[in-house]
């Protein structure tokens, strides 16, 4: 029997590219669902723009969906420990009629 507790074998190597590392700003994220999967579009609305765009779109398996969501609770957690509650707004008044409704 191996033993897997080794731990070069638990290791994952990520390449991250240069136009990837600089990241996209959002301020807005906009999530749908099928049975599948969940897909989350990080959009950048501008004051006074009469159109908003996608960013970038994500696409996640309902596993992975639900491990995001820990993770960044977790993130967010620790953040707040760190410097203090991040306080919310009311989202603003935009209509998201944005692409196809979520299904369950």
């Amino acid at each position: 029997m191996s033993d897997n507790k080794d731990p070069k074998q638990k290791q994952l190597n990520i390449a991250l590219d240069e136009s990837v590392a600089d990241g996209v700003y959002s301020n807005l994220a906009i999530i749908n669902h099928s049975a599948s999967e969940f897909i989350v579009d990080f959009v950048t609305v501008m004051p006074g723009a009469p159109k908003a765009r996608v960013k970038s779109r994500v696409i996640l398996t309902p596993e992975h969906a639900k491990r995001f969501q820990k993770a960044l609770g977790d993130n967010i957690n620790r953040f707040e420990n760190a410097h203090g509650t991040i306080e919310t707004n009311e989202p603003p008044p935009i209509p998201l009629n944005f692409g196809p409704t979520g299904e369950a």
